[in-house]
């Protein structure tokens, strides 16, 4: 294929604009990956678990006090009960049952509040235990949406320059040749680089020395002969740079 030397050094700003492409396509699958992103969304879905089990802690620990204090008000009632009817009890054997079943409340009372000093103070725990886990949940979540508003800002910035680049490359892609354009592009499609400038006889896009037999023929080629890096197989462009 011929294609003039001008021709060929638009392939050059084609290939940096394409590696701009690459790049900025890249930074921006990174930033939607959002590995941080993802750790914290992992810390935030083990403290919903541990709220859940807080949260259900605190509800058992509610339960079983309610129906403490439900059991000690209805042994209550039952002794302030108990208590009118032993005044007015006609004899000894009424009196002495009444005050038997009083000294059983009593006793059944004083139990109840023991178990509920008890169950009060587990709620505590369970309560501080809860307040805990909101807490950490709550910065998690606000940091996620901090760090969440920040990569959608950088993503909507690189995705306006990603479009400015794009923009650039039509521009230049519309001044090379349709043929050599066709080339460029599917050497880029198969191998990832369309054009390499041959710097003081190495190829950019290999970073590979050419041989001095390819040298030789690279010499020997018309500038308007379109060449191959032997070991890219991208395009290979010759400038004053090119050690020939």
């Amino acid at each position: 294929m011929k294609a003039a030397p001008e021709a060929q050094l638009l392939l050059l700003d084609l290939q940096r604009i394409d590696n701009d492409v690459t790049r900025i396509g890249h930074r921006i699958t990174g930033l939607r990956k959002g590995e941080h992103l993802a750790e914290l969304g992992r810390r935030a879905a083990v403290l919903r678990s541990d709220l859940a089990a807080a949260t259900g802690s605190v509800e058992d620990a509610e339960r079983e006090l309610a129906r403490l204090e439900s059991d000690t008000a209805t042994a209550q009632a039952r002794i302030d009960r108990d208590t009118t009817l032993l005044q007015a009890a006609k004899n000894a054997k009424d009196a002495a049952g009444l005050e038997s079943e009083l000294a059983s409340l009593t006793r059944r009372i004083n139990d109840l509040e023991t178990t509920e000093l008890e169950v009060m103070e587990r709620l505590e725990v369970a309560q501080a235990r809860l307040g805990d886990v909101q807490a950490q949940l709550a910065e998690i979540d606000g940091e996620h949406d901090r760090l969440l508003h920040e990569r959608e800002a950088q993503v909507a910035s690189l995705e306006q320059d990603l479009g400015h680049v794009r923009a650039n490359r039509e521009t230049v892609a519309a001044r090379v040749p349709a043929d050599l354009l066709a080339l460029y592009e599917r050497q880029r499609a198969r191998y990832g680089f369309g054009a390499s400038l041959l710097q003081g006889g190495v190829s950019t896009a290999s970073g590979v020395s050419l041989t001095a037999s390819d040298l030789q023929t690279v010499r020997a080629a018309p500038p308007d002969e379109v060449l191959l890096c032997p070991d890219s197989d991208a395009i290979l462009v010759r400038t004053a740079e090119s050690g020939l």
